[in-house]
């Protein structure tokens, strides 16, 4: 991973905390490639259940219509940013809107190639959203825009940038970050960091 811009602050012991991490007031630049540029007018994103498919773009995702969310969000490398407000679209409306097939995994891919892999129910059971927006400003490329998948209750790295698909299929199917020994799951609060974890 690559990290730019970064300044930490010690670990605390504070609730909001998950253990092992430190709190930041910066949101580093992390990577597993290089920076992809879509253009907001080509940008489109496809749910799918295999047989079912619905493809959006800027304007029909939006039409869905966006809330904010106001929550933590925590990295595999250890920090903490607390009370981003993002926005976006809840996965769980698209998927309803979609009308594809629940089954119980999914694999989330974006532009330049990236995938990961993720329980169904953390998409539609939690606060996962279709993410246009931090704190206001379209989310910038490197920071995954102009679309990202934000799954705040899990590590960062299931948040996937970039947002090109997420195809729900009844096999699991590790996607980069697992497939290199990262946790399959990926849960801050259980320190899930690392296969063996």
């Amino acid at each position: 991973m690559a990290t730019r811009g970064f300044q930490g602050r010690p670990r605390t012991e504070s609730a909001a905390v998950p253990p092992g991490q430190y709190v930041t007031d910066d949101f580093p630049v992390l990577t597993a490639g290089p920076t992809e540029y879509i253009d907001e007018a080509d940008w489109k994103m496809t749910i799918t259940d295999g047989t079912t498919s619905k493809t959006y773009d800027w304007q029909s995702l939006h039409a869905l219509g966006t809330v904010d969310l106001v929550t933590d969000f925590h990295c595999v490398t250890h920090w903490t940013k607390l009370g981003s407000t993002w926005t976006g679209v809840p996965v769980a409306k698209v998927f309803e809107d979609a009308g594809v097939e629940e089954f119980e995994h999914a694999l989330v891919k974006s532009y330049g190639g990236y995938t990961t892999n993720l329980p169904t129910e953390d998409l539609l059971e939690h606060d996962a959203m279709i993410a246009v927006a931090f704190e206001g400003d379209d989310l910038t490329p490197a920071h995954g825009g102009p679309v990202r998948l934000f799954v705040p209750h899990l590590y960062l790295w299931k948040s996937a940038k970039w947002l090109s698909e997420i195809r729900f299929t009844d096999d699991e199917e590790p996607g980069f970050w697992e497939r290199a020994g990262y946790h399959n799951y990926g849960d801050p609060w259980r320190e899930q960091r690392y296969y063996s974890d």
